[in-house]
């Protein structure tokens, strides 16, 4: 007859015969047993706004005012004046700003027009060079936040598109983020420079 050594036990039953044996290994001591047990708490937080009623622009804004060390926008459609006018006064506070976007929205003349204001304050912009759009919506701010969402930065998704945005405050998350954009960003065969 054989004997079988692999067991499986569901769920909270596994915790329970891991925490006798811990128990058993730490010599009875329950506070080595809680700690390996328990998980360390998330600080990890998410706001969902929805436009035009919660105006994520209008956070958006505060955002880019608060920034201190780098804003890392990547973004389909970027028009709304006041996010402009934020991105450029972070730049001239020595904040890295970077951007990237679809080259099919420079057929837009108000993208076209808030590209520009950016380029003009020294904001460095890359657009796609590939077949498909740059359809990513999002921020990367300070290392410490990340956005993400069905929002594109416009006028007409900051007063009345139906929209999300999800500012999202986690260091995970908002490094997976940055890395994304940051391969992006170094990719010289998906994406250019706009001059």
């Amino acid at each position: 007859m054989e004997v079988s050594h692999n067991h499986r036990i569901p769920g909270s039953k596994t915790l329970t015969v891991v925490a006798c044996l811990l128990a058993f290994w730490a010599g009875g001591k329950a506070a080595a047993v809680q700690e390996a047990l328990v998980p360390e708490r998330s600080t990890a937080s998410a706001e969902v706004l929805y436009s035009p009623e919660d105006r994520p622009a209008d956070r958006l804004v505060s955002l880019y005012n608060g920034a201190q060390k780098s804003i890392y926008l990547a973004i389909y459609g970027l028009t709304y004046p006041p996010i402009i006018k934020a991105l450029v006064a972070a730049h001239k506070r020595g904040v890295d700003v970077r951007v990237i976007t679809d080259r099919q929205k420079l057929e837009d003349t108000n993208q076209r027009t808030g590209l520009e204001t950016l380029r003009l304050a020294g904001i460095p912009i890359k657009v796609n060079r590939h077949d498909g759009l740059m359809h990513i919506k999002q921020a990367v701010i300070d290392d410490r936040v990340n956005t993400s969402g069905s929002m594109n930065q416009t006028s007409s998704a900051a007063r009345y598109n139906d929209e999300r945005l999800d500012i999202v405050h986690d260091a995970s998350s908002t490094q997976r983020a940055k890395d994304k954009f940051l391969k992006m960003w170094a990719d010289h065969g998906r994406f250019e420079d706009w001059r």
